[in-house]
């Protein structure tokens, strides 16, 4: 057996104790890379060269964003899980982390295996019609599709999308059948909305509203939550007649699991420092981001929920990927 002083196994334990507050105070300690699920100019992408730029200026270190798009985000997702859980390797993504896992078969577990850091910013759904459809509401568009069930298309950027599955929750719950249309991207399915080939959509604020003005679609509700800060306008589709319906895309920022809990927390707490800045409120606002900050430990309940949800309406109508 080894004999030390007191004095030693003492500072020894101190420096134990104290070593993860050293770590979390130095972090970070070189470049950090965010891993984007989806293609440059996305709203994954721009919140993550947004956030990226102020965490940038607050920490002296250079933030890179690396897009990794395929597979539903599912690439750039295990590259995370895979990389080494110092706190520099992060993943920005989107609602499609959590139907995932019923739609791919996964090389890693999608709650297990990452780390909840902060929900960062929604981007408000407006659901909308071409005019000549008569229906002026949600709930004009509901009693026509009880009426002629089958017959109308909606578009979306294909098989498991946020547009895709928006709408087929709302055909679930409102208990009405539509016919789904992928497409590759949102123009093409806002050409052919405006063009009269399909009826509906759920689509961007930013995307749809261009038209919406210049009378050629009609808007009728936003899908998220609450009203939209840059339509307050429009009413909730919960608020129209589809009690408890709610669908917000949002885009939030994970670690792999193994990541110190210091470090988590000070990642947070540099994206809320960032996101408070009127200047970058402002440039999200005008990208069609609405702040929506939600800490490590809410953000990590709200995937869990989000999972089983998104389980349950995949199931039901039979959403299978390409």
């Amino acid at each position: 057996m080894i004999h030390r002083p007191l004095w030693l196994l003492a500072a020894s334990a101190s420096m134990l104790a104290t070593t993860p507050n050293a770590f979390a105070q130095a972090y970070p300690v070189k470049p950090i890379r965010i891993v984007c699920t989806l293609a440059a100019g996305g709203g994954v992408d721009t919140t993550a060269r947004i956030v990226g730029q102020g965490l940038t200026e607050s920490w002296g270190q250079p933030v890179i964003v690396d897009n990794r798009p395929g597979a539903g985000g599912t690439i750039a997702t295990e590259a995370v899980v895979r990389a080494a859980a110092d706190g520099h390797t992060l993943l920005m993504t989107s609602p499609g982390h959590v139907t995932a896992p019923s739609l791919y078969k996964l090389n890693y577990d999608t709650l297990k295996d990452l780390a909840a850091v902060s929900m960062v910013v929604s981007s408000p759904s407006v659901l909308v019609v071409h005019p000549a459809l008569p229906a002026r509401s949600m709930k004009a568009l509901l009693a026509l599709a009880r009426t002629r069930p089958d017959e109308l298309l909606f578009g979306s950027s294909g098989n498991g999308s946020p547009g895709h599955m928006t709408v087929a929750l709302l055909a679930m719950t409102a208990g009405v059948r539509l016919v789904h249309v992928p497409y590759k991207g949102t123009p093409p399915i806002l050409t052919d909305l405006v063009g009269g080939r399909i009826s509906v959509a759920a689509s961007s604020v930013v995307s749809t509203m261009p038209h919406v003005a210049a009378g050629r679609l009609n808007a009728l509700a936003v899908t998220s939550a609450q009203r939209s800060v840059a339509q307050p306008q429009l009413p909730t589709v919960a608020e129209s007649g589809v009690p408890g319906f709610a669908v917000d895309v949002w885009y939030g920022l994970l670690a792999p699991a193994e990541v110190p809990r210091e470090i988590v927390s000070r990642l947070h707490e540099g994206i809320a420092a960032v996101v408070a800045r009127p200047e970058v409120r402002q440039k999200l606002l005008a990208s069609g981001l609405e702040p929506a900050l939600m800490a490590p430990e809410p953000f990590g309940r709200y995937l869990a929920a989000e999972v089983a949800k998104w389980a349950k309406v995949i199931r039901g109508a039979g959403i299978r990927v390409d």
